[in-house]
């Protein structure tokens, strides 16, 4: 083999995302698309959240400056002031229509599990707030890494997502590869990260499945970003219009 067929070998090699010795590479199948359907799909974007169908994140949805993650609990501060206390988080569920034990139990785990490693001080709060500004302290192991360490959103890392584990319809899981998803992005021994992730994901998918049972890739778009939160208490309440 001359040098030239050998560099480009070596060239191809680089590139290959499946190693014939580790039949899951197979099987999780990357999207070696994105850079010609979306600009800088490996650049984690600071305020928005796009996709290879909505390059430029959600249409009308306001950022406010906030970082992406930000953007995703920032539903749950009724009153706008950076703080989430329980009272908030469960009328928050409350208006995007879950029963009122569902609503107790998630309202618990939630500022249990998140208030202290948000809070400002080491000293604990007795009213378990949690600060918006340091949403990233609380962010987990076990996940989809779709959020950085910092709070902004990794394009590419939502379309593997789907890449890898939609083998019944392509953008949409249905309730056993939503399962497989958790359970491949787990780390070894990171029990707590288990637990909540398949807790996010069950609540995410009670949410917003369809009618014949699967969550879309849109709607876990807009769950990153918050703005689906916004759409789904808007159609709680009846509003009829145009999605934030």
């Amino acid at each position: 083999m001359g040098e030239n067929a050998q560099s480009m070998k070596a060239a191809a090699d680089a590139m290959l995302t499946v190693a014939e010795k580790a039949p899951l590479t197979s099987h999780r199948k990357l999207r070696s698309d994105l850079d010609t359907k979306l600009p800088k799909p490996y650049l984690a974007r600071a305020v928005a959240a796009p996709d290879t169908d909505n390059v430029n994140g959600t249409y009308g949805h306001k950022h406010l400056n906030m970082s992406v993650l930000q953007q995703h609990v920032a539903f749950f501060d009724q009153d706008d002031n950076g703080i989430i206390y329980p009272w908030e988080t469960f009328k928050g569920f409350r208006d995007l229509g879950f029963n009122i034990f569902g609503c107790l139990l998630f309202t618990v785990l939630v500022h249990g599990a998140m208030s202290y490693a948000t809070l400002p001080t080491w000293l604990p709060s007795p009213f378990f707030p949690i600060y918006i500004k340091n949403i990233h302290k609380a962010k987990h192991g076990s996940d989809s890494a779709t959020y950085d360490t910092e709070g902004r959103f990794i394009p590419a890392n939502l379309e593997n997502i789907f890449s890898k584990y939609a083998h019944t319809k392509p953008d949409k899981l249905n309730f056993k590869e939503l399962w497989d998803m958790t359970d491949g992005s787990r780390n070894a021994f990171d029990f707590f990260g288990w637990i909540s992730s398949k807790l996010e994901w069950g609540v995410l998918y009670m949410l917003a499945k369809d009618s014949e049972g699967f969550l879309s890739k849109e709607s876990v778009r807009r769950c990153y970003d918050g703005s689906l939160f916004e759409h789904c208490a808007k159609m709680q309440k009846g509003v009829v219009g145009k999605s934030t």
